[in-house]
């Protein structure tokens, strides 16, 4: 700081000090108490004139709060119906996996039975060939 705003600040405290004081009749207590009482007033004033003061400030609060619930809320109740819908997707494409594979298993095991009655008509066939060329040289 510059000498000169040094010296206008000492010369204003000086000045500050000396009207609390003339005011307490030259008692340091009673000027220290009534500057106390000042200092109290005009932060008082200051806090009064400030914008969301008191009550507003109070309901401006409540009033983010409820919304700020109601929004938390909402985004709940969102999340728990995809989650629902999701978990019903996932039973439908289990009931539809499981159908199919009953399905595959059923066509799988009538394949198999053809094949196998086919194979054992073709052996069977085959021995009774077998067998008819085999008693042609006996009789």
């Amino acid at each position: 700081m510059s000498r000169r705003a040094v010296t206008l600040l000492g010369a204003t405290a000086v000045g500050g000090a000396a009207y609390y004081f003339y005011q307490a009749g030259g008692d340091p207590k009673v000027a220290e108490k009534k500057f106390e009482s000042d200092a109290a007033k005009a932060s008082s004033k200051v806090r009064s004139e400030l914008p969301g003061k008191g009550q507003e400030a109070k309901q401006d609060i409540k009033v983010s709060a409820q919304e700020i619930g109601s929004k938390f809320d909402s985004g709940l109740d969102s999340a728990k119906k995809e989650a629902r819908n999701i978990e019903n997707q996932a039973r439908g494409y289990s009931s539809d996996a499981e159908k199919k594979m009953a399905e595959a298993r059923k066509n799988t095991g009538s394949e198999l039975n053809k094949a196998v009655d086919k194979f054992d008509k073709t052996v069977e066939d085959g021995a009774s060939k077998a067998k008819s060329g085999i008693s042609s040289w006996f009789k």
